[in-house]
Formats: C-alpha cells, structure tokens, sequence
C-alpha cells in the first residue's frame, strides 16, 4: 500500500469510500437502462411470435338491430323564401337482449422462439340471448309498422376478427342456422365481427331467442363487454395464473393448480345504458328500403368491461428491475464491513480495492439479466449470486490478508443474496424489511465505532477501548 492510503484519516477512509460507491452509481443505473432495454425486445419479439394468430380480444353483442322509417320536417329556402318540407329517412334501432348466457373456455398455449415466450389462446364460446320489444316502445317514437323486422341483423362484436377459428361462427333462430356476413359488429369493438340477416316478424308478439357459438384465438387477455339487460357469463381454463380486470370483477371464482373458473352476472342499471336505442339517420332513396346499414351508433356500453388477463408467472424483466434497485445496500454492506476491517481491523484497503469489489457487485445484476433469459429467474439468481460470492470471497482474502476475514465478507454476501430474494418474493414487506436491515447495520457501526477518533491525524492508529 502506498503511504498516501496508510495515511488518512478514519474520517477521510469514509468519505473515499462512500465517493466511490457514489461513482458506482452511473454502471448501476446502466443495468436498470439494459433491463429496460431487453424488455423493449422481448415485447417486440413476443408481438412478432403472436403475429397472426390474434390479439388481445374482446367479445361484444349481440345486438338486434332493426330498421325503421320515420319522417323530419325541415326548412329550406327557395326563392328567397322559407319553405317547409317533409321526408322520409330510415333509422337503426338497436335493442340490446333481456338476458344473455355466455360461456368461454379458454385453452392457453405457450409459444416460444429463440429464449423468448408468450402464451396464446383458443376460446370457444357458445350462448344463448333473448330479445323483446319493450311495451313503452312508443316512448322513443318507433312505431311497429314502420319498423322492417323482415330486414333486421343480429350483429356480434369481435375486436380482432382475424382470430376467428375452426369451422366459423353458428348463429341460429328457432333451430335455423343464419348465413353470417363480415364486419358490421357491435359499436364497442368499433365495428369489428360479424352478423347476419334475420326475419324479426315474430317480434312483436313473441320474444326472440338466437343461439350462437363460434371459436376464436388470441393472447394475453379475454374481455366481455356486457350488453344486455342481464348477463351472465362463465369462464373456465387450465390456466393457473389468471388477473381479473375491467370494470366488473367475478361474483364467483376458483382458481388453482389446475386452472380457474369465473362467473360474472352484470345488470343493465350497473351499466348506466338503455335496452333500446335510436340513431344511424340516414335517407331513403326510393319507396324501396335501402339496403342495411353495417354501421351503428349503437347503444353505449357504459365504458365497462369484464376482463380475464393470462399473465405470466414470472415476469423476469420486473424481478430484475426490482433486484437492482437493492444494489445500493449490496455495495454499502460490502463497504461497510471492508471499512471496519480498514479503521478497526487495522488492514489497509486501497480506493482500488473498493472500486473492483464494487465493480463486482454491479455485475451480479448483469449476470442476473443475461442467465435469466436462458434458464430463469431462480437458476440464474442462484448461479449469479454464487459466482459473485466466490469471486470477492477470495479477493477479499487477498486484499484482507486472511480466508477468515475473507469468509465473514463471503457470509455476508450469502445472507444479502438471500435476503434479497426473500424480498423479492415478499414484494408487500420489502419497505419494512429492508428498513429494519438498514437500522440493524447502523446500529452495529454505531456500536463498534463508538470509541474510534475519527479525526485522528493521519498515520496515527486508531485505538478502541
């Protein structure tokens, strides 16, 4: 050692190295910068695998949508002089169901390429919904002889209808299959599904009940948007990670090691929107009807979904995040107890010494990220945290000119790691265990320093009573 590191101060000796655990900060915010940066990758990656199977998707409908003619009265100019006229225009007038059933089960599947994993799905679903005309009809200015049943659709929403799988939707009336169209699903999915022509003459004096049933995929969430006077809807799947989200939680659910059920039950008054709504004016061109409209204002849906995300069970990018936010307290312990070693030990440690110790903690994290890719989280933290233990341990008993001084540094290292692991899993205590650690260190240095001068001049020994 050079007489320049043999010569400071117990004071000046803190203040070097808590320099450079400072100076240690800028390679630690670049592990959170590459963490970040390999996440942005694997997001990339993971949309480019599910390419072509399907999105995220959300159910809608369905919804009845009959046509009915009505006239407006409106003020023109001609001559120079106001004229009122009368004309006919068609409207939409869109009934939501009294009730529906609905059941999806979810078939999930992992997809992998390269170190890279994302979890799709097959669902099929199949229901049962009910429509009436309400007795205060009149109220919304619809009469039934103006209304065109016999040229009424039945539109169900589908956000990505590419997902559309197996031998293609079945929708039925009174046992009859109906001929299914593209496009012209529900307002909530903008549009996005399908529908079907259907003769609504029964209507007025008799309930409607259609029957459907059709497959699609996707990844990474199932959403309903409800949309009826009363809806029921029951899910199940293997899947034992399953995250309730949206605007309706479950009235009932299991979940387990061999997957989840969910049932929902959603009334039209929580969804703050009418059974029947009017809109679509558009003008009749002829005493002929004009052909049906795919497009719908629609009733709202009250900004309101039922949502099932298929989560992953580790989310390594976050894990790793998480670890490094702790490299702080790995580079002060390990500094700490060198400094005690240096003040009170009387073994000198050089500012050198202290940046190749550090350097190696920030490296854990690095090793971390990378093994973490390749054989997961819990592997790749036990083999990272090994290597960096072995690699101060005997470093240390070099710099400390003792394996028993350099087996306390080991040990120490041994119950951070795992500490740090425990805290990983306990993401709701890590505050009040990392503040109890904090105040267990701070106690003992107080403890152990409580006689030490450390102003002493420099080459002088500090001594401990």
């Amino acid at each position: 050692m050079t007489e320049e590191t043999t010569g400071r101060s117990p004071g000046r000796k803190l203040g070097l190295t808590m320099l450079i655990a400072v100076l240690l900060a800028v390679p630690l915010f670049s592990v959170w910068l590459l963490v970040y940066d390999r996440q942005s990758q694997s997001e990339t990656a993971r949309a480019s695998i599910a390419a072509g199977w399907g999105g995220p998707q959300t159910m809608a409908g369905p919804l009845l949508v009959i046509p009915y003619r009505t006239t407006i009265t409106e003020t023109v100019t001609e001559a120079n002089r106001p004229v009122v006229r009368s004309r006919q225009i068609w409207q939409e007038l869109t009934l939501s169901p009294e009730s529906s059933a609905i059941t999806t089960a979810i078939y999930p599947e992992r997809r992998k390429r390269s170190i890279y994993e994302v979890v799709v799905y097959e669902a099929k679903v199949s229901g049962r919904s009910r429509f009436a005309l309400p007795a205060d009809l009149s109220r919304f200015g619809v009469a039934v002889a103006d209304m065109a049943l016999d040229r009424a659709e039945l539109r169900f929403g589908l956000s990505d209808p590419r997902g559309l799988a197996g031998a293609g939707p079945r929708v039925s009336i009174g046992g009859r299959l109906l001929r299914l169209q593209p496009g012209g699903g529900a307002p909530a999915t903008n549009g996005a599904g399908f529908f079907a022509w259907i003769d609504a003459n029964a209507l007025p004096g008799a309930a409607l009940v259609a029957d459907f049933a059709y497959e699609f995929r996707g990844n990474g969430k199932v959403a309903l948007m409800p949309q009826g006077g009363e809806t029921r809807w029951r899910v199940t799947s293997p899947w034992p990670h399953p995250s309730f989200q949206g605007g309706f939680l479950p009235n009932e659910r299991r979940v387990g090691k061999d997957g989840f059920s969910a049932s929902y039950r959603v009334g039209h008054l929580s969804l703050g929107q009418s059974l029947v709504a009017t809109g679509g004016a558009q003008p009749v061109p002829s005493e002929r009807m004009a052909p049906p409209l795919i497009a719908s204002d629609g009733p709202s849906r009250g900004g309101y979904d039922a949502r099932i995300d298929l989560v992953q069970p580790v989310d390594l990018y976050s894990r790793v995040n998480r670890s490094a936010k702790y490299g702080f307290l790995f580079i002060g312990f390990t500094f700490l107890a060198l400094l005690m070693f240096d003040v009170i030990g009387g073994v000198r440690v050089s500012a050198v010494e202290y940046l190749l110790v550090g350097a190696a903690l920030v490296l854990f994290f690095v090793l971390l990220l990378a093994l973490a890719e390749v054989i997961g989280f819990t592997l790749a933290y036990v083999a990272a945290s090994a290597a960096i233990v072995g690699l101060n341990t005997a470093y240390s008993a070099a710099v400390l000119k003792s394996w028993r001084r350099a087996l306390l540094i080991g040990a120490l290292l041994t119950g951070l790691y795992v500490l740090l692991y425990v805290l990983l899993s306990l993401e709701d205590f890590s505050l009040l265990i990392g503040s109890l650690m904090l105040f267990a260190a701070l106690a003992a240095v107080m403890y152990l320093t409580r006689n030490l001068n450390w102003s002493a001049r420099p080459g002088a020994h500090p001594v401990i009573e």
